[in-house]
């Protein structure tokens, strides 16, 4: 049995060798963002090095400064040290540089996310680990039905019906990130406001002022639902099936066959068996949703990453663009050691080595 130090020992050489492999991945991204840039002509690039309104209207200049008629190794060489000095480019949707507009949009999709992602984990692996106990039951038949229909409806017209439903039936949840009366109270009163997380729900609560917090998250209600089901229904089969897997394994027929309690079999060793594969989506979707759902945020007038990105695609304004490929590329290895080290901790056996 490995001391509790030699453990510790093992989980720091571990985290240390993938972060340092996140070098190369961001390295590996940065080369095949900069080539699909490159591909684009110098003065679609040159949009990379403004960084106020002004500067755009010195495309000219910025090219013969930043030499980007030179060769493609020279130019990807420069575009390295750009990046390490946090010079992303200008947003010419935000109207400011790229690292300013990602920290101003970030807090509100994260603000989505603190509800989501918790409520689409423990409600999925319950609906499956019952599905999965269950099977071939009214119950598991019932809840596939609905996972089906759940994971069939685009996601936008989800939103759509549920904004139909609730707003435009009976006039609740609006579609916006707060009421009208509230908004104008933050603007005539920034003494008694001060943004500390850029996230409403938080910041209300930080303020003392709890009204506004509770508004936030009746408009936070409909998003949150509507990306809750759809999550919910991808991660419900894929616990479901796993745990339809373990179920039919020997050690839980032999286990039955020794009279030991269900709820033992199924919550102590086929469950924590099951979550194995499940862990792996629930992190993929995870990260997925720091993207931000450009539907969601679009329908629901969030003016979160997935609002900012879907409005600077439109706009061809590349620079949001290739930056949004590094961020995401960070986010999966991050999330990726994360599920790592969860499965070290679920199954013993699994070591980090």
């Amino acid at each position: 049995m490995l001391s509790t130090h030699k453990l510790v020992n093992i989980l720091q050489a571990y985290i240390i060798r993938r972060l340092f492999f996140l070098f190369f991945v961001i390295f590996g991204v940065s080369l095949l963002v900069f080539t699909i840039q490159y591909s684009y002509g110098p003065d679609r690039r040159a949009m990379l090095y403004v960084d106020s309104p002004q500067q755009a209207k010195d495309i000219p200049e910025l090219k013969k400064k930043y030499g980007l008629n030179d060769p493609y190794p020279v130019q990807y060489v420069r575009y390295l040290k750009e990046i390490a000095m946090g010079n992303f480019g200008y947003s010419i949707v935000a109207a400011r540089p790229v690292w300013d507009a990602f920290l101003h949009y970030l807090p509100i999709t994260i603000e989505l996310n603190l509800f989501v992602v918790p409520l689409f984990i423990i409600i999925g692996i319950w609906l499956g680990k019952q599905a999965g106990i269950k099977r071939n039951t009214t119950y598991d038949h019932v809840t596939r039905i609905l996972a089906i229909i759940g994971w069939s409806l685009p996601t936008f017209l989800f939103a759509l019906i549920l904004l139909m439903i609730f707003y435009g039936k009976f006039g609740l949840f609006e579609p916006a990130m707060l009421s009208a009366n509230i908004e104008a109270f933050i603007l005539d009163n920034p003494d008694k406001y001060i943004k500390y997380t850029g996230m409403y729900t938080i910041d209300g609560i930080l303020n003392g002022e709890f009204g506004i917090t509770w508004d936030a998250i009746k408009h936070l209600f409909l998003p949150v639902l509507t990306q809750v089901i759809v999550i919910v229904a991808i991660l419900m089969r894929v616990m479901r099936s796993s745990m339809v897997e373990e179920i039919s394994k020997d050690y839980v027929i032999t286990a039955q066959a020794k009279g030991v309690d269900s709820k033992t079999i199924f919550n102590k060793h086929v469950k924590r068996n099951a979550l194995i594969p499940v862990i792996t989506i629930a992190g993929q979707l995870a990260a997925l949703s720091m993207e931000g759902s450009i539907a969601v945020e679009m329908i629901f007038n969030r003016h979160g990453i997935g609002n900012w990105l879907a409005h600077a695609a439109l706009k061809l304004d590349t620079s949001v663009i290739m930056f949004m490929c590094l961020f995401m590329a960070v986010i999966f290895v991050v999330t990726n050691l994360i599920i790592d080290l969860l499965y070290a901790y679920i199954d013993p056996r699994i070591r980090l080595t």
